[in-house]
């Protein structure tokens, strides 16, 4: 029992030169994946989420839905459909996109972060004008319906919502600046987007992965620590690949706004937020 209790001691003491470095610093973390339908994650987030709270971090939660979308769109005899990896959003998908992520997976958020004695306020990308967008335009011609391109953030509802001592919780649905519409927006490029307006110290994102590999089939070859001037040479070397890419973009777009550190974290394992924060070993690929 007393040396459980000093090993329970000991990672205190280790978490401690952390918890002094990021009081008062804004941390963006991007939620979604695995992490998002197994009950046990779930609880981890939310854990950790309250925990920064608690020692005065200023933690902004940024998150998806895919799976809880797919649901009600299999309910409603919608089809679902996906091109080049992007959800394909016509006005019937957009409701149902806007009405899952802006109302149940939100206040879902939020009521299990005050009962865990957080303290926390819903939001999305059209409170205040948060995200704006305009259609996304690609280069291949295709029409991805009522997808969209952020081209403005106006964080300052998040910044009274954190002045106000709440844990911002935003879905990722846009203002439309180009039509009379909401948009549908990636949680990934929000994320970055949002922790630049914010002058974030750093932007974490969970995913279904251990970070980046340099074998993509051994999870014991993770590369813990990356600057940004090597992300072309990995990339050219196919370190860096298939959906690691849009993921890495995002974390090079914070850090050349400003952002300290981007972190691609394995949201597979029970509360790696604070593992990523509190200790010397990680637990993912941090970009510098």
């Amino acid at each position: 029992m007393i040396k459980n209790n000093q090993v329970r001691v000991q990672t205190l003491v280790e978490a401690l030169p952390y918890i002094q470095k990021f009081t008062g610093k804004v941390i963006v973390i991007k939620y979604g994946g695995n992490a998002m339908i197994s009950d046990e994650l779930f609880e981890a987030v939310i854990e950790d989420m309250v925990l920064l709270q608690l020692v005065g971090i200023h933690a902004v939660l940024v998150h998806g839905g895919g799976p809880e979308i797919n649901e009600m769109l299999e309910k409603l005899d919608i089809e679902s459909r996906f091109i080049n990896g992007l959800r394909y959003t016509d006005k019937d998908t957009m409701d149902v996109v806007q009405s899952i992520l802006c109302g149940k997976i939100n206040k879902d958020l939020v009521s299990k972060l005050v009962r865990k004695g957080g303290n926390a306020v819903g939001l999305c990308g059209l409170d205040g004008k948060l995200l704006e967008a305009e259609k996304m335009l690609r280069d291949d011609g295709i029409d991805y319906g009522l997808v969209g391109d952020i081209i403005k953030v106006n964080p300052e509802v998040v910044d009274e919502a954190i002045h106000d001592g709440y844990i911002p919780v935003i879905a990722t649905v846009a203002y439309g600046v180009d039509a009379d519409t909401s948009y549908n927006v990636n949680a990934d490029t929000a994320s970055a987007k949002l922790a630049v307006a914010l002058g974030a110290e750093k932007l974490i994102l969970l995913t279904n992965t251990s970070g980046i590999l340099e074998n993509q089939d051994d999870e014991e070859t993770l590369i813990k620590h990356i600057r940004r001037s090597e992300i072309d040479n990995l990339k050219s070397q196919g370190i860096v690949t298939d959906g690691m890419i849009p993921k890495v973009e995002c974390c090079v777009e914070a850090i050349d706004g400003g952002v300290q550190r981007a972190h691609i974290l394995d949201g597979r394992i029970p509360h790696a937020i604070l593992l990523e924060l509190f200790t010397d070993e990680g637990a993912g690929t941090m970009i510098s």
